[in-house]
């Protein structure tokens, strides 16, 4: 039995539950308390764990019993010493009202082939089942899913290195972080490859985060776990003052939160330049304040649209951003790829400069949205669908790939646009073409042409009723 297999079996045992009104999120939730005493045993690491609340513990109790050891387990984990146990039981508590449905989960969870689930990676069985979750919980706005496709595409085009400072100030399930350790695993023999100190500073350092909501944070902090990372997770609000810590990383790869903070209130921290209620802009200038200066740190971040034209304060971070460093490519993304329907989404790539003075000469777009597919769940998002924009991406000349898709933009160009970056889209094929199109400058001429003549007729009309008008006074 595969991990799929296994996210499978897993998946479907949620119908036990749903006589409890247990959500989709609540069931994976239920499932991380669960995992992790059986992942623990499974990899011989209990010890973290106090004895007397450890997997054995759980299987050995049925019934009553069971539902009222399994309340107190969580209690007693969630006030553990030990700091990640504590964050991943901390205010834990169970939906599970039956007995009965409890020790179905828990017996159908030791039934499971953890033989093969080890030998294909625990951490990836765990990932397997975030993302089931994230596609069957398609409603609401704010927890955005990034497809692991789009986000291996970005580690692989950001090209992390070993040594490197990692980090995503809005890290979700961890997502990033996993893919770049991922990337660097194979490129070292799983870190066999290197020193015992710089397998100790990828494990410990390399990959930090912070993810502001307390349950999502859980799942990252198992998630991380199971993939052997222990660097930096915090919980919080990156744009409050507990998310100082961020600053000075060679990398930062993140999606971060769309919308606004709640009430259009302002952000609480003290060192971003300017002001807005727009979280996606703030979290901007949090970026690309964060990288060093030393000329080789770099960023991708994914955004919607409206961080390329906001007026005001969006125009002064796009000018801002584009001063202290390279905006080089933005990725036009199709829609469909994110669940809240008809978000539409960019990804910035970008390095800051050594100075904070005019990094940005050129900017690459390339169009993956106009005239593509409609992407769901039903047409997902495959690597294939950015062959031609990796091929153009790490080309040595970049002015000698020929695709319409892609195109460049000076820095004089844009700044006649007032900064805006909402460029690159090809013409539609359900338009008539451009060249089709009536042109805008012709057509407004000829609309003032014609509402001129229709003054003129006013005016003449008027100068009629007045003649009339007084003729009939004179005869009175």
């Amino acid at each position: 039995m595969n991990n799929q297999e296994i996210v499978q079996k897993l998946w479907k045992l949620c119908d036990v539950l749903r006589d409890d009104g247990i959500t989709y999120q609540e069931y994976v939730t239920e499932l991380t308390y669960i995992l992790f005493l059986k992942m623990m045993k499974e990899q011989e690491t209990e010890a973290v764990i106090p004895e007397g609340y450890r997997w054995d513990d759980l299987v050995q109790k049925e019934g009553v019993e069971l539902k009222n050891f399994y309340q107190e387990l969580l209690l007693e984990l969630g006030k553990s010493e030990n700091k990640k146990l504590q964050q991943i039981y901390i205010d834990a508590s169970t939906r599970i009202t039956s007995p009965k449905n409890l020790d179905t989960i828990i017996k159908s969870i030791a039934s499971l082939d953890w033989y093969n689930a080890k030998e294909e990676g625990l951490g990836n069985l765990y990932e397997g089942l975030l993302q089931k979750n994230a596609n069957e919980t398609k409603s609401g706005a704010g927890q955005y899913f990034t497809p692991r496709v789009l986000i291996d595409l970005i580690v692989q085009l950001v090209d992390p290195k070993v040594g490197e400072k990692l980090n995503d100030p809005a890290a979700g399930t961890f997502g990033f972080m996993i893919s770049a350790d991922q990337y660097l695993k194979n490129k070292t023999d799983d870190y066999y490859d290197l020193d015992p100190q710089q397998a100790e500073f990828q494990k410990k350092e390399a990959f930090t985060g912070m993810e502001l909501v307390q349950g999502t944070h859980r799942l990252a902090l198992m998630n991380a776990l199971l993939h052997d990372m222990e660097g930096r997770l915090e919980q919080g609000d990156s744009l409050s003052g507990n998310g100082k810590w961020i600053k000075n990383f060679d990398v930062i790869l993140t999606n971060p939160p769309f919308g606004t903070k709640k009430g259009g209130e302002r952000v609480s921290r003290d060192d971003l330049t300017f002001e807005t209620s727009n979280k996606q802009l703030n979290f901007l200038q949090l970026i690309y304040n964060a990288l060093k200066d030393d000329g080789n740190a770099r960023a991708a971040v994914v955004i919607p649209d409206n961080v390329l034209f906001a007026d005001g304060a969006g125009t002064q971070i796009r000018r801002d951003l584009m001063n202290k460093c390279n905006l080089h490519t933005i990725l036009r993304l199709p829609t469909g790829i994110f669940y809240a329907q008809g978000v539409k989404t960019n990804v910035l790539f970008f390095k800051k400069g050594k100075t904070d003075i005019n990094n940005t000469k050129d900017v690459w777009v390339y169009d993956l949205r106009t005239n593509m597919d409609s992407f769901g769940k039903r047409n997902q998002l495959k690597m294939s669908h950015f062959e031609d924009f990796m091929k153009a991406y790490v080309s040595e000349d970049r002015s000698k790939i020929e695709d319409e898709r892609w195109n460049n933009f000076t820095r004089e160009e844009i700044a006649k646009k007032n900064d805006s970056l909402d460029i690159g889209l090809i013409a539609d094929d359900s338009l008539s073409t451009y060249e089709n199109l009536p042109d805008p400058i012709e057509s407004a001429e000829e609309a003032i042409n014609k509402l001129q003549e229709a003054m003129s007729l006013l005016d003449e009309v008027v100068t009629e009723l007045r003649a009339i008008e007084e003729n009939k006074v004179v005869k009175k």
